[in-house]
């Protein structure tokens, strides 16, 4: 491996260092937090269509899927207590982010990690022996709270980890495991489903237990990050663990810049009104932006006629399993070529390369699922190369959205903000990604219903304002060291007026703040 980790292309300053093996483990073992959130995405969709599920908890629906009185393709989902139960898990997450920003700052990123593995843990145990609905909802919210710390603690801590040379690759393992927990879960779901007696949903949300102690047992052993470290004070064991971190001995100039950003960040009484500060709109933008216009590619949308579209296929019974295991693949498929690719194109050309994507596909998929489905939901008798086209489609733009927003929707807001701060600015990612979550997850039936095809269009709308955006708002990030990202947004056209040249003074890389006395202020 080349022995430099990072370089600041804004003043040349050069960290020494390898990706070593040890970061190698301890990233991969820390992405694994990624395998919980994964999992109940996939485990959720499967569980609630299952009738024995339904039967025991939710009879009205059950009863309305039995009758099949609709022939509307477009409303047959439509079941807003069913949807409260799985969207409510994403409040719960929200207010845990907003708890964990504290907890992670104060203890660390790996407590924080295994405090999430442990509730998660808790719920999965719940959720699986559930009597009653009560018994569910509970279950949901340990979810939720396990999700929250976890979505909040991960991707700092491989930010912080790994070489900046190597850290968007690192970084995406976290999106890599949800989308392994995603299709896990699937297949899992089709062979419990057919278990006799109609208990397998029990071993469908009761699994969820070992993903929760694989990041629960394994964040016990992974070490703390130097910078944390050096957040609370342990210089010494900061300094030896950035040496084998960075597998060399000679980590001064690293050190000493993370330590003097440690002692800017401790001036800070209050991070969360500092996040308002007219320097740090660029980063309270990017907090809020990103992870709204992540929930809003329309990737819930687009997965949704998956399963119709894969029984005209000639899949009959098996039409959910296969597409979602079809896919899964090509989400799984697809994070490798970003994980490959985002630290020697960038995050800008992989963003507006898959946005584009989406878009075209959205609208060919909106004017093939329009053309057939009509305003009344009912498509008729039709023909198997047609599904087979609009399937493809839909297995392209799963490819974009996996390989761009996707994972880059977490590893970008990771990687932009200052130790003072990155928890608290790293909360807002994580509240209102799980905000949006909850919102689309409530409502997108609903809409979909009513605005019929016409939601595709609906989204297709966003991807075109979240590729602008990307393309006139968000610098290149790539090869930057974390702690020396302010220089990004100096030398930005539109962020330049913000962030002055004495917000962030370049002390051989490092990213200091003149005004050390004026952090109060907003």
């Amino acid at each position: 491996m080349p022995a430099v980790s990072g370089i600041d292309k804004g003043n040349g300053r050069v960290y020494p260092g390898y990706l070593t093996p040890f970061v190698a483990i301890t990233c991969i073992v820390a992405a694994m937090g990624g395998l919980i959130f994964g999992y109940d995405i996939g485990i959720s969709g499967g569980v609630t269509s299952m009738p024995s599920f339904l039967k025991s908890f939710f009879p009205s629906v059950y009863e309305k899927q039995q009758e099949n009185s609709s022939a509307n393709q477009y409303c047959q989902y439509n079941s807003e207590s069913l949807t409260l139960f799985t969207s409510s898990l994403y409040l719960a997450a929200l207010i845990a982010s907003l708890v964990a920003s504290s907890v992670t700052r104060k203890f660390g990123r790996k407590w924080s990690m295994l405090f999430g593995g442990v509730l998660f843990l808790a719920g999965a145990l719940i959720n699986g022996l559930a009597q009653g609905v009560w018994m569910l909802i509970v279950g949901r919210l340990l979810l939720g709270f396990g999700i929250g710390f976890a979505n909040q603690s991960v991707p700092l801590y491989l930010s912080e980890m790994a070489p900046s040379k190597y850290r968007g690759a690192l970084n995406i393992g976290f999106q890599l495991s949800i989308t392994v927990g995603i299709l896990v879960a699937n297949v899992l779901n089709f062979f419990f489903a057919k278990i006799k007696g109609g208990w397998g949903w029990r071993l469908s949300l009761g699994g969820a237990m070992v993903p929760a102690l694989i990041i629960s047992v394994g964040s016990v052993f992974l070490p703390d990050t130097p910078n944390s470290m050096i957040e609370r004070g342990q210089h010494d064991e900061a300094r030896k663990q950035l040496r084998k971190v960075r597998g060399v001995n000679d980590v001064d100039g690293e050190f000493n810049d993370l330590v003097a950003a440690s002692e800017a960040s401790k001036q800070v009484e209050h991070p969360w009104r500092n996040l308002l500060r007219r320097k740090y709109r660029p980063h309270l933008t990017m907090a809020v932006l990103i992870p709204f216009f992540q929930q809003f590619t329309g990737i819930n949308v687009i997965m949704f006629y998956a399963p119709v579209l894969f029984d005209t296929i000639g899949f009959g019974n098996d039409a959910s399993l296969m597409s979602a295991v079809i896919t899964g693949l090509v989400n799984v498929s697809a994070t490798f070529v970003s994980i490959c690719t985002v630290d020697k194109w960038g995050r800008r050309r992989l963003f507006l390369e898959g946005g584009a994507q989406m878009l075209i596909c959205q609208a060919v998929v909106a004017a093939c699922i329009g053309y057939k489905f009509g305003v009344d939901g009912n498509p008729g008798e039709l023909p198997k190369w047609y599904a087979f086209v609009v399937v493809i489609f839909i297995c392209i733009y799963v490819a974009a959205f996996a390989w761009s927003w996707g994972p880059l929707g977490w590893l970008v807001p990771s990687e932009i903000f200052p130790l003072e701060i990155r928890s608290a600015a790293q909360s807002v990612n994580v509240s209102v990604n799980m905000a949006f979550t909850f919102l689309v997850a409530q409502v997108f039936l609903n809409m979909l219903c009513h605005l019929k095809f016409g939601l595709f269009i609906f989204f297709a709308f966003f991807v075109v304002l979240m590729t602008i955006f990307i393309h006139f708002f968000l610098p290149e990030t790539k090869g930057i060291p974390i702690e020396e990202m302010g220089q990004v947004w100096k030398n930005h056209w539109f962020w330049s007026r913000y962030v002055g040249q004495d917000d962030f003074v370049a002390n051989g890389g490092l990213e200091m703040h003149k005004e050390e006395t004026a952090v109060n202020n907003v």
